[in-house]
């Protein structure tokens, strides 16, 4: 089984050979990381993703607005990705962001999970009828448990979600009220432990 530093490492050099930037190209070995981290097909995504490549010609998207609309071709994930992550911060007030045809679109999901990280805001991610919950980059809940190649998703919309408590205001007080009652008894061997202990009288 191939490490994680390996995947990275592999997935960024391919990257820059691919014509990416190797600042772009770090980027990339990152979101292959975490995909392959998370359980979901990068490797085989990224591979594929570039030998279409080379013959295919991918829309830059370098400006995201409310509805993205591609003109020629499907979106690069890679360039959509990067700039979805630069703009966030004057992103994160739209309620819902949504996209037209972006090519093998696994590879675009971990810029927005880190995206999720910066504005501290979990976002839903739907890509056609996939569901993709992302938790500030620690985890990705999601309905998409197969290992396969998606080539494009042709109806793409991300929300940001409000930040709540899973929990009452009452049942919270009934637990902070037993954290209250917390005691630790203080044992003779945790005594010794404490400042100016352990000393030995002889005597």
């Amino acid at each position: 089984m191939k490490s994680l530093s390996e995947i990275d490492t592999t997935s960024k050099r391919a990257s820059r050979a691919a014509g990416y930037s190797w600042g772009i190209s770090e980027e990339v070995g990152k979101n292959i990381r975490t995909l392959e981290m998370f359980g979901l097909p990068g490797i085989k995504n990224l591979n594929d993703f570039f030998k279409k490549k080379k013959r295919y010609q991918f829309e830059n998207l370098n400006l995201i607005s409310l509805n993205n609309k591609t003109v020629k071709s499907h979106f690069c994930p890679i360039i959509s990705g990067t700039s979805f992550l630069d703009q966030i911060k004057s992103l994160e007030n739209l309620n819902e962001i949504k996209f037209e045809k972006i090519g093998y679109p696994l590879l675009f999901l971990p810029f927005v999970s880190r995206a999720s990280e910066i504005v501290g805001k979990r976002l839903f991610l739907k890509l056609d009828d996939r569901e993709f919950l992302l938790n500030f980059n620690n985890n990705i809940y999601s309905n998409f448990i197969k290992n396969n190649i998606i080539e494009v998703a042709n109806f793409i919309s991300i929300k940001f979600l409000n930040n709540a408590d899973s929990f009452l205001e009452k049942e919270w007080n009934e637990l902070y009220k037993l954290s209250e009652d917390t005691f630790v008894e203080e044992t003779d061997s945790l005594k010794k432990s404490g400042a100016g202990a352990g000393l030995t009288d002889n005597d």
